[in-house]
């Protein structure tokens, strides 16, 4: 398939960032906190484990992630820390996850593209994971992640050491998502919406392809219509779309989270 123009839905062109830094971090923030809100409602919370984490727009080493052992339903913007390179809390009272740091701060410094990182101990991601595979393109939405995501074939427990975090980052790329062996899944994105959504969208796709295989033999994608619908369905501001439509629900049936 050439590169030739595709058909794309009439959506609002949403911006990666805003103007100033001071809005973009609020910004960011804002949509952390919904986030975690969103990563409640569908279940993917799992104990203290999970953290999303978003580059800070004016030091680009640290970054904002959620505080250790509070639930994702309840987090507020307010609730948010600042880590720095050295994972000392700049900004914020509480601690968090060691894995977070350990993972995220690898990606964050290997790639200067990602402002956010998405990572949760989902079911269907989970179990996805423990069949040693990549997704297949079978339903046009999986195709987000076409020729776009990785197999992270090791397993050594929690991932409590950077040394494992720089695997994780050097395993992943320039891709928008990993599948981490017995362990569950990470995506990645230019804005928080886009990680999230990449998020939500892979965990459905592990369910479905699991459905999809415990019903019989589904059928794969050839190239040209998988590589077709990873250009429609992989598209960042449909993400971001995406993203927007669920942030206004929850602001709406949550505004705590903007506290």
């Amino acid at each position: 398939m050439t590169d030739a123009p595709v058909a794309e839905l009439d959506l609002d062109t949403l911006p990666e960032r805003l103007d100033s830094v001071a809005a973009e971090r609020a910004h960011r923030k804002r949509q952390l906190a919904v986030a975690f809100r969103l990563f409640a409602r569908y279940g993917f919370d799992e104990g203290i484990a999970g953290h999303l984490t978003a580059r800070d727009p004016e030091f680009p080493n640290r970054f904002w992630v959620n505080p250790y052992a509070v639930h994702f339903s309840r987090i507020k913007v307010s609730d948010l820390i600042l880590l720095d390179e050295n994972g000392k809390v700049v900004e914020g009272t509480r601690r968090t996850n060691k894995a977070a740091f350990a993972i995220h701060s690898t990606i964050h410094e290997a790639r200067e593209d990602v402002v956010a990182v998405a990572h949760a101990h989902t079911i269907h991601g989970r179990a996805w994971s423990a069949l040693n595979r990549l997704l297949d393109p079978i339903i046009q939405e999986s195709c987000a992640f076409y020729e776009n995501h990785v197999l992270f074939d090791e397993y050594k427990g929690l991932v409590l050491e950077r040394d494992e975090g720089v695997r994780i980052a050097a395993r992943l790329g320039s891709k928008r998502a990993a599948i981490l062996r017995h362990h569950g899944l990470l995506t990645v994105g230019r804005s928080v919406g886009e990680a999230a959504w990449w998020f939500i969208t892979m965990e459905r796709a592990c369910q479905m392809q699991l459905l999809a295989e415990a019903a019989g033999t589904p059928r794969v994608m050839t190239a040209e219509e998988a590589t077709l619908a990873a250009r429609q369905f992989g598209s960042a501001n449909m993400a971001r779309n995406n993203f927007r439509l669920l942030e206004d629900l929850i602001v709406e049936e949550e505004p705590d989270v903007l506290d």
